[in-house]
């Protein structure tokens, strides 16, 4: 199964916060809890019977999120999810994600710009070259994720920075 979670949530704003999320699913599994499930995992049990136009941007992402795991994905895509959220509300998305990734693995393909981002959320970093697009660089992530503080991210954007590689200028 697929799921997508793209810049803006793409909620429908005729139907409600549950509704939104049960729409992915088979028809017979609307019925069976698993959006109220997943609407409970990310805090929104309160806002669930709200139209989207009532929430905030970070429970609309929310809500997309929950859409997206709600379907069991094996693979999830995600298109810089978190990009116009201030910092504090985008730290809390990623501590989610990485919360619900834990408890529902899949393998995702995460695009952002915001490098100590992917160092916090990725197992390997592909940089892009633009014109042609193509891989210009791999970066493997060692540590576990859990691992992963404040200084370590610092540390390692730090160090990629700092290669001599043209690949990593693209990054600055």
């Amino acid at each position: 199964m697929l799921g997508c979670v793209f810049q803006t949530p793409r909620l429908l704003p005729w139907r409600t916060v549950r509704q939104n999320v049960a729409l992915v699913l088979p028809k017979a599994r609307r019925s069976d809890g698993t959006a109220e499930r997943w609407l409970a995992a990310m805090g929104l049990e309160a806002v669930a019977d709200e139209y989207p136009a009532r929430l905030s941007g970070g429970m609309a992402r929310r809500v997309a999120l929950a859409r997206a795991f709600a379907v069991e994905p094996g693979l999830l895509l995600m298109d810089e999810p978190f990009v116009s959220l201030d910092e504090p509300t985008a730290q809390r998305m990623r501590a989610l994600l990485a919360t619900m990734l834990e408890r529902s693995p899949a393998t995702v393909l995460f695009v952002t710009h915001n490098l100590r981002e992917a160092i916090q959320l990725a197992d390997r970093i592909l940089v892009m070259a633009p014109c042609p697009t193509r891989v210009a660089a791999e970066v493997p992530l060692e540590t576990p994720r859990a691992l992963r503080d404040d200084a370590l991210v610092e540390r390692v954007r730090a160090d990629l920075l700092a290669r001599p590689d043209p690949a990593f200028r693209l990054l600055a």
